[in-house]
Order: structure tokens, then C-alpha cells, then sequence
């Protein structure tokens, strides 16, 4: 029994020596030993022609802008649009953003191409009211930037999950949240995109609080909207 085991065990040691190690021996030789659609696909995620990465899809979602009009991601259909996470009562990092925003729609005013989502995580008090009264008052002008509130959960799971960037509640902090001061990029067919930094690593999000970020990203907008 145990002589028969070994011819077995010979046999399909010699299949797959037949079968496979010539295979091995040609990726080595083409040096694509590691291969896959996966890897395949993150490597040919820059365009070439803009050098912006694309990440991978944005979340879905639907909620309900300043003038109570259901939006959702698909309004933004063919547009390349900017999102933020903020909330009006927010007493530091949100009137930064705000101004950084206003100052990116004033250069592309007038373009269809282009829009704004700003998503509130405080939307027990932000409601539909308040957001246009707070639009009013930092000069929103464009009908593209839309201020959204909706369920606080669902909005923190977009936040969070969805993009990847951070919203909570603390009552410790000033103002009673805390998030990120980032703006996320989406191109016109619905993909997240960004810029790569010095070492060649995709920086996923654009600082929204410094000047460097606000320039790169509007230099970004103009790449997405002529590719």
C-alpha cells in the first residue's frame, strides 16, 4: 500500500512539474512572478495623460439639499464635483473650508461641469432652513453646490464607510463634533481621484484647510473636467 502511495505521489509531483514550472520559469524571466487582475488594475489606476490616480468608485447616497430637493450621487452624473463634511455651528475648522470652498466655486462659476457637496453631520440641526440661510450667508452662488443634510447615522456611515473620512460626535471638543478637514474628488464618472505625492503613493484626499491643498485640487478639477 505504501509502494502505491508513493507512485501516486510521484505521479502528480511530475504533473505539476510538466504543467507548471515552465510557466513559473517564463514569469520570471518577464518578471511578472507576482501577477493578478487586482494588482494589475491598482497599477493601471493613473492616467497617463492627467498623472491623477483613480481610487475606485464613491459611495451611493441621497439626501436632501438647502432648498428641500432630494439630491443624491447621481445629480452629480457627469460632473466633476467636490465633497466636504462640515457643520454651520462649527466653531474652527468649518469657516476655513467654507471660504476655501466659496474661493474654488468662484473659479469655475458659470461651468455646468462642475458642482459641490457638502454634507452637515450635525443634520438634527442643520436642516434645510438653516443650510440656506448659512449658503446665503458664505455667497453661494453656484446651482451646483448643493448643503445636505438627512439622517445623522446614514450620514456618518457615508462619512466614515463610505469615504473614508472621519465624522463623529464628542461632547468633549468645541462644537460637540470633530472631523476631518479634507475635500474628497470625484470625477465625472463617479470615481474618486487624486494626485500622488513625491514618493509616488496617492495622497486619496486634498487638504482643505491649507492654501498648497486648495491649489492642487483646483489645478486637479481643470485635469478631470477636459479628460
Amino acid at each position: 500500500m505504501k509502494s502505491k502511495s508513493y507512485i501516486g505521489l510521484s505521479f502528480i509531483v511530475l504533473v505539476f512539474g510538466i504543467i507548471f514550472i515552465p510557466k513559473i520559469i517564463e514569469r520570471i524571466k518577464n518578471n511578472t512572478v507576482v501577477q493578478g487582475d487586482r494588482i494589475d488594475a491598482i497599477s493601471n489606476h493613473k492616467n497617463p495623460e492627467t498623472g491623477l490616480r483613480k481610487i475606485g468608485p464613491a459611495p451611493k447616497w441621497e439626501l436632501t439639499d438647502q432648498n428641500g430637493i432630494k439630491i443624491t450621487n447621481e445629480t452629480y452624473k457627469g460632473k466633476v464635483y467636490l465633497v466636504e463634511f462640515f457643520f454651520t455651528t462649527c466653531p474652527s475648522i468649518c469657516p476655513i473650508m467654507n471660504r476655501n470652498m466659496v474661493d474654488i466655486q468662484n473659479v469655475f462659476f458659470g461651468n455646468p461641469n462642475f458642482g459641490i457637496a457638502s454634507i452637515s453631520i450635525n443634520p438634527e440641526h442643520d436642516t434645510s432652513a438653516i443650510l440656506k440661510e448659512h449658503a446665503q450667508k458664505l455667497g453661494v452662488k453656484s446651482s451646483n453646490w448643493h448643503l445636505l443634510t438627512g439622517d445623522k447615522d446614514y450620514i456618518f456611515n457615508i462619512a466614515n464607510k463610505g469615504f473614508n473620512l472621519y465624522a463623529g460626535e464628542n461632547k468633549n471638543v468645541n462644537g460637540g463634533f470633530e472631523h476631518s478637514g479634507l475635500f474628497a474628488l470625484i470625477d465625472k464618472n463617479g470615481n474618486i481621484r487624486c494626485r500622488e505625492d513625491d514618493f509616488g503613493n496617492p495622497i486619496l484626499y486634498y487638504d482643505g484647510l491649507e492654501k498648497k491643498g486648495v491649489k492642487a485640487i483646483t489645478e486637479d478639477i481643470k485635469k478631470l473636467l477636459n479628460e
